[in-house]
């Protein structure tokens, strides 16, 4: 990945990345029960984060959507076939591209603060435009293998 820095957020240009998915449809109050499933699923399958990079696809802002309406994907890097499973994972690409790149770290109570600052302050000021495919996170530390206050997002925003 190529990168130009400017401040905070970085402009890369993102390699396609076949990931493994289970789709969560629905509240976002019970994406733990999702998560769940796909940490057994990765874990069925020898894939924990540190051997396959964790990513989230946020299709919707909860505070936007009914929360019916809700979508989000849980995936991790997965060059394989996925076999039929009982968990409902599918196969899927986060296309290439170039995307802005906003470092969080702490606690996910924060996240919608920095997802905020790039598409209200970093995305005007760019000059850039928008790609179509959906804001996404890489969970590069987490809970349990870091303190919340440590864990690191990057957010990635799909640029033309």
């Amino acid at each position: 990945m190529s990168q130009k820095y400017n401040g905070r957020v970085r402009v890369l240009d993102f390699p396609a990345t076949a990931v493994a998915v289970l789709e969560h449809r629905g509240d976002p109050r019970l994406v733990g029960n999702t998560v769940r499933d796909f940490i057994g699923w990765r874990k069925q399958n020898d894939l924990p984060p540190h051997k396959s990079a964790t990513f989230n696809i946020i299709y919707d802002d909860p505070a936007q959507v009914a929360p019916a309406d809700y979508r989000l994907d849980l995936c991790a890097a997965f060059d394989g076939e996925v076999g039929e499973n009982t968990f409902g994972i599918v196969k899927k690409t986060i296309p290439a591209g170039r995307c802005a790149v906003l470092r969080h770290t702490g606690p996910d109570e924060g996240l919608a603060k920095s997802v905020k600052y790039l598409y209200l302050e970093w995305l005007p000021q760019s000059g850039e435009e928008l790609r179509d495919f959906p804001l996404y996170f890489q969970r590069v530390k987490f809970f349990p293998d870091v303190a919340e206050v440590e864990a690191v997002t990057d957010i990635f925003l799909p640029l033309k």
